[in-house]
């Protein structure tokens, strides 16, 4: 009959695609293939199969463990993956990025040993602010990317850095944005073809990403930080003393979504509020549905807490505030010394330091212009909005009971006397006449994704409302 036969094949539709991917384990069982080969043989299958393609033997075999420090190197070691840059197009970048990028005002300021004055402003500069090497390095592999690479389309899974005018020039260079369906996170690979150029940004990309690029044939170029691969590096510590990786870090940022997917079982923290309170189902059991909510989208596919939270290590992303990081993973030792007994304590709890260097000396150097907050003002904090380790600069100035503006550029200090920034909650808000009237002296940072000419541009409209401060009085 035809339902019958509608039926069998319905069937069918749905068993073959499971016997192609046995077939595949039976043929990696036949020529001794890892299993860390089998995404390259899946992507063949699937380029000859449209069932496949759609299905996908690597999600069908997903349930399979896998080793994921093992498949990090096997794609890393493809001739096609690139972390090195360019040699043939550095010079000529180099010359790019000091045009680009580079302040005389700011060089200037550190000739004065970063006090400057100017009329009635007096600027006062942190010791350590804005580019840092690791930005720096992953910006100038994109620009040599794209002088090597002139006639092939280019992408790039994420904005390159926090920065907004760093990724306007790099989408003014011809370089595609991997746009987010809105599901998650979960992104448009459509547009990305065998043979194209994808850039992995400096804060890294996950595993699947990273697969998912391997196995459609991609040029892989990738400007990921070292101080992220270094808590990567952390993670698999912990997966090899079978412990949980507690990251201090935001869910939804690039960073901890590509270090999340580094581990085996983790959970994310966002502060020592979240961190508490797993401390507290640590020693005290609780309530299972409650903890599944909370962090239902900051834990790994599977998590129980009352299975995974017996053995945990810390891991964190890079630019949150170095004093809470220490501080939650102290919190932890303690817990777990608490739980198991002092003797016990390293089997069930791990730490390593994994705070970058840059973001810590940032943090320091505001730390040390509040050494004399009575000196100034307010204190000006230039870079992205979205930027983690900008946004924690004004959390220390405020938590010192000074008046901070963070501002993303300097377009946000408008001639009115306004200034549009961000709160630390995150919230945007403008305030109008910021700036007090007579002589002032304002304490500037930035972030570790600001380069020098948007701090001048920042410093250069102070500037100005105050030299027409001068002129409404003298007229």
């Amino acid at each position: 009959a035809p339902s019958q036969s509608q039926g069998f094949k319905g069937m069918m539709k749905a068993v073959l695609p499971i016997f192609a991917a046995l077939l595949v384990l039976d043929a990696a069982a036949a020529f001794n293939l890892q299993p860390n080969a089998l995404p390259r043989l899946s992507s063949q299958l699937r380029a000859a199969s449209p069932q496949l393609r759609t299905t996908g033997v690597s999600n069908l075999m997903c349930s399979a463990p896998v080793d994921k420090r093992a498949e990090r190197r096997r794609i890393v070691s493809n001739p096609n993956f690139n972390r090195r840059g360019f040699a043939e197009t550095k010079e000529e970048v180099e010359g790019m990025m000091v045009d680009e990028f580079k302040s005389d005002l700011v060089a200037k300021i550190r000739a004065a040993g970063n006090t400057f004055v100017n009329e009635d402003v007096t600027i006062k500069l942190a010791e350590s602010y804005g580019f840092c090497w690791g930005v720096e390095r992953a910006v100038a592999i994109a620009y040599e990317a794209r002088s090597f690479y002139p006639d092939d389309d280019i992408h790039i899974t994420n904005e390159i850095i926090h920065n907004p005018g760093v990724n306007n020039r790099i989408g003014e260079m011809g370089i595609n944005f991997v746009k987010p369906t809105g599901n998650g996170n979960e992104k448009d690979w459509s547009k990305v073809k065998q043979g194209d150029v994808v850039i992995l940004p400096a804060f890294g990309a996950s595993l699947e990403e990273m697969q998912l690029l391997d196995e459609k044939g991609c040029k892989i170029v990738d400007t990921t930080c070292p101080w992220v691969s270094k808590v990567w590096n952390a993670v698999d510590a912990h997966k090899k003393k079978e412990m949980t990786s507690v990251i201090h870090g935001k869910w939804k940022h690039e960073e901890s979504v590509a270090t999340a997917s580094m581990a085996d079982d983790y959970v994310i923290v966002l502060n020592m509020d979240e961190a508490l309170y797993v401390s507290n189902y640590i020693l005290k059991g609780g309530d299972r549905e409650e903890f599944l909510a909370k962090f239902k989208n900051a834990m790994s596919e599977g998590f129980d807490p009352d299975v995974h939270l017996k053995k945990v290590g810390i891991a964190n992303q890079t630019t949150m505030y170095k004093d809470e990081t220490a501080a939650i993973a102290k919190l932890f030792e303690r817990t777990m010394m608490k739980k198991y007994g002092p003797d016990k304590v390293n089997e069930h709890f791990m730490s390593m330091d994994t705070i970058c260097d840059a973001t810590q000396e940032r943090q320091d150097a505001v730390q040390g212009l509040l050494e004399n907050k009575d000196e100034i003002d307010l204190f000006l904090v230039v870079g992205g909005w979205d930027s983690s380790n900008t946004a924690h600069l004004l959390e220390i100035v405020e938590m010192n009971g000074k008046v901070g503006y963070h501002v993303d550029m300097a377009a946000r200090i408008k001639e009115d006397g306004s200034i549009e920034h961000r709160n630390v909650d995150g919230s945007i808000a403008t305030a109008k006449n910021f700036l007090p009237k007579g002589k002032i002296t304002i304490g500037v940072t930035s972030g570790a994704s600001t380069p020098d000419k948007s701090l001048e541009d920042a410093i250069e409209r102070i500037f100005l409302l105050k030299a027409l401060e001068r002129d409404a009085v003298s007229a």
